[in-house]
């Protein structure tokens, strides 16, 4: 059976206009796979947002108590817990004890306490640096023999946290994050 001409065109243009089942399926993963790629995207900068801040808290909190100032080191410790305690980048273990240690520091204002919770803090920094990129920058965990202590450092120059002035450069590079 033959259609008269101006019908045939409208149902070509009906089916031209209304997509196939299979069309519309295509289209559903075309914008579900976007739609993923999108959140992946989002979710990753959104952590990578805090996450350095992390490491520079803590590089602020071993400077104070470098230059032997237990204040600053105090104040400090409490911003650096309150950045961790709202970062959900950090893995909740790693999280938890970090915080636990930065804790401590953050709780007195006693130069020598603070040196000797910063051994157990920077031994729970460094596992989270090597677990989770902290930063795009290397990352130096230095030792100090006489202190039986690690720290952290964003330069390979050694500055003791543990002893100040009086040991300043006691200790050395053992091992670098990339």
């Amino acid at each position: 059976m033959s259609l008269p001409l101006t019908q045939r065109h409208k149902y070509k243009l009906m089916q031209a206009s209304s997509p196939s089942k299979t069309n519309n399926i295509q289209m559903k993963q075309i914008f579900l796979t976007v739609a993923l790629i999108a959140t992946a995207l989002v979710q990753t900068s959104f952590g990578q947002d805090k996450t350095p801040d992390i490491l520079t808290q803590y590089y602020a909190i071993k400077d104070a108590l470098v230059i032997g100032n237990a204040s600053l080191a105090n104040t400090k410790a409490i911003a650096f817990v309150k950045t961790v305690a709202d970062d959900a980048a950090v893995p909740e273990v790693s999280r938890a004890a970090v915080i636990k240690n930065a804790a401590k520091i953050a709780a007195t204002k006693d130069l020598k306490k603070q040196r000797e919770y910063f051994s157990g803090f920077s031994d729970q920094m460094f596992e989270l640096a090597k677990s989770t990129k902290l930063n795009k920058e290397p990352v130096y965990k230095a030792y100090c023999p006489m202190a039986k202590g690690s720290w952290l450092s964003n330069s390979s120059a050694i500055k003791n946290p543990y002893y100040g002035n009086a040991m300043l450069t006691c200790g050395k590079v053992v091992e670098t994050i990339k």
